[in-house]
């Protein structure tokens, strides 16, 4: 979207910047253009100081932030790449910018190198971990698309239209198609004419049936985003900071944006009475409603004290026409970046725009389902809605399929263009999925049976628990696109634990480690190999070599003595019962030798640490003692080792 002015949330902190005396002249007057939000002008400024031979480091990050706050991308990119390129320590905020903006401009693999930079640089970022944990995103995007089928219309101007609303068989659209000669002020973000509502018959999508809204709602700064009631008689909309013919800035000189509520007050459309909300403020921007199914709750997008991001959505309740609360809709929906332009349709989707979600470039239209007002997953709408530019004030008849939205993709008409579509196939907007793992010793890679598994939420709520099995395996069923923790524990282990957020389309597959806790006492007589989930030492008939997947098992009690080095063992063996009792008593105690052997000579266990024993046939697991018929599977149970702790 080009025209941040033209009533989306641009908030970014604006740091004044002191210039020395030698600094070249176009500096100055850009950074003071800057300061100013008239990013045109300071960008032409800039550029001109670039072609002198000066740069610096604050330049390129005003120069990319010019471009990218009027969502030129491609040229944000070329700026933000230079500022990449001439520092270590570049601030993390800057590359993020860098990574959307070459996603914008369908550089893909190039973005995804950099958000790699960006979750080292700031990895607790939800953003950062969105991304790690959507790596497979334009798979799940695609999954999406094809859904709905655009329609071409007709009143687009040249300038910017958007944000288009139902009312009473109309759609009411914010334009500044017409220029009404307003003097430049501090806001003059893009050097383009103020907004106001226009009305057109939903029957009638041509420019020339266009008609301003109402004088009682129009104001020489800019309106936008309106939603009304079912009823038609009240509206909420957004507007500059000017309340009665009274302009009002914040504390750094900034008009801010505030939303309205208006009631008709006649049958025709010309006399509303207007009152700014209460919970407006100088100081932050309250903006873009949205009315509940019920229209018992108004939705909106502020930077308001608490904000998650740049921009957060919050709700409101509405009781006989004053306000309640004001709640955060929480990580679920909000980012470190932007969130904005919500709308909730009649079937109860919350759709909005975010540059923080995981999607195509810019901003991009998301869905999440209201359930008993519970947020659902949050999912992208995918292609055609969606694309490497700005998309954004989508909204939907459910009931007919039909429905706009707003970008700034090529092959517009304007800057921003208003788009019709139809739904042809239902979105998803819930999924099942689960993860999957084992718990495992941290130090000697051996599975732990038995181990308590927790499923915890962000808030640290169990939502699902569960004893892994004899195998260290665990396993629950998730909501797609939420965040989660698996947190294990078992009696002489600390506990660990393993944090993600979960996507449309993969199963995860977890590890988790535990670590035996130094102060527990291993009691004589414990077999090890229980312990450490580990599978019985076989070996073939009459024979008493290490068998390939006997050498597997000894690796782990050989990483297990060398961990806790106090253990002592006796390796106990064990054969079948066929052959001599005096035969398989030598037998045993071979096998025994040999596995000391292996433990010692392979493993670098020293031999004091182990004792070696065999018990012949005297020790069967079975029934299969002498003259029974018994298989081959059940005579090989008894031929086995086991580890038992001595000391």
């Amino acid at each position: 979207m080009k025209h941040i002015i033209k009533i989306y949330l641009a908030l970014i902190l604006l740091v004044p910047n002191i210039t020395s005396a030698q600094e070249k002249k176009a500096v100055k007057e850009g950074d003071k253009e800057y300061e100013q939000l008239a990013y045109i002008d300071a960008r032409e400024s800039y550029l001109k100081a670039t072609n002198e031979g000066f740069q610096s480091q604050d330049l390129l990050k005003k120069l990319g932030d010019s471009y990218y706050f009027n969502a030129d991308y491609t040229n944000a990119a070329k700026w933000y790449g230079q500022l990449f390129e001439s520092t270590e320590n570049l601030e993390s905020e800057y590359i993020y910018r860098y990574a959307l903006s070459l996603k914008s401009d369908e550089k893909y693999d190039a973005s995804d190198r950099i958000m790699e930079a960006f979750y080292k640089a700031k990895g607790e970022d939800y953003r950062a971990n969105l991304f790690v944990n959507e790596r497979n995103y334009l798979k799940e995007i695609e999954l999406q698309s094809g859904r709905f089928e655009l329609i071409n219309v007709d009143f687009n101007s040249t300038l910017s239209d958007f944000a288009p609303s139902f009312y009473q068989g109309s759609i009411i659209y914010s334009s500044n198609r017409n220029n009404r000669g307003v003097v430049k002020r501090v806001h003059d973000w893009n050097e383009q004419p103020f907004l106001d509502l226009y009305k057109l018959h939903s029957s009638e999508l041509s420019k020339s049936s266009s008609t301003k809204f109402s004088s009682k709602i129009n104001s020489i700064y800019h309106e936008s985003t309106a939603i009304f009631t079912k009823d038609g008689k009240t509206m909420y909309f957004t507007r500059n900071n000017y309340t009665n013919e009274d302009y009002k800035q914040d504390q750094e000189g900034t008009n801010r944006l505030k939303l309205y509520r208006a009631v008709r007050t006649d049958d025709e459309n010309t006399t509303w009475q207007v009152e700014e909300l209460p919970f407006n403020s100088d100081e932050y921007s309250v903006a873009h409603p949205a009315l509940s199914t019920d229209e018992k709750t108004l939705y909106f997008a502020s930077d308001m004290p608490g904000t998650n991001g740049q921009s957060d959505l919050y709700k409101v309740s509405i009781n006989d026409g004053a306000f309640g609360e004001i709640t955060n809709l929480g990580n679920k929906i909000n980012t470190e970046g932007r969130e904005t332009f919500p709308f909730i349709s009649k079937d109860n989707k919350l759709y909005f725009a975010s540059d923080g979600h995981v999607g195509l470039g810019g901003l991009d239209v998301f869905v999440s389902e209201l359930n008993e007002d519970q947020l659902g997953s949050v999912f992208n709408l995918g292609t055609p809605i969606n694309g490497p530019e700005d998309d954004f004030t989508f909204i939907i008849n459910s009931t007919t399929g039909i429905g706009y939205f707003a970008s700034n993709r090529e092959g517009g008409v304007g800057d921003d263009d208003i788009y019709s579509f139809k739904s042809i196939k239902p979105l998803i907007t819930n999924c099942e999925q689960s993860v999957s793992g084992v718990v495992i010793d941290k130090n000697t890679k051996a599975i732990i049976p038995r181990a308590k598994v927790l499923l915890m939420n962000l808030a640290n709520e169990i939502v699902d628990q569960q004893i892994a099995g004899d195998d260290g395996s665990f396993s629950f069923p998730l909501d797609c696109n939420s965040s989660y923790c698996v947190r294990a524990s078992k009696i002489n282990y600390g506990f660990d634990e393993e944090c993600f957020n979960t996507t449309a389309e993969l199963e995860l597959a977890l590890e988790i480690g535990l670590e035996l806790e130094p102060d527990k006492v291993i009691e004589e007589g414990t077999d090890v190999a229980p312990l450490l989930g580990i599978n019985m030492i076989y070996f073939d008939l009459d024979k008493d070599y290490i068998r390939a997947d006997a050498e597997v098992e000894l690796r782990k009690i050989i990483d297990f003595m060398n961990v806790y080095k106090n253990i002592k063992i006796d390796v106990r063996s064990h054969t079948d019962s066929r052959n001599t009792s005096a035969y398989n008593a030598d037998l045993s105690s071979r096998r025994a030798k040999s596995t000391v052997d292996y433990l010692v000579n392979i493993g670098g266990i020293s031999r004091s640490r182990l004792t070696g024993n065999g018990y012949g046939e005297t020790q069967l697991r079975n029934r299969c003692s002498d003259g029974v018929p018994c298989s081959e599977s059940e005579h090989q149970l008894n031929r086995r080792s086991e580890f038992i702790v001595v000391k």
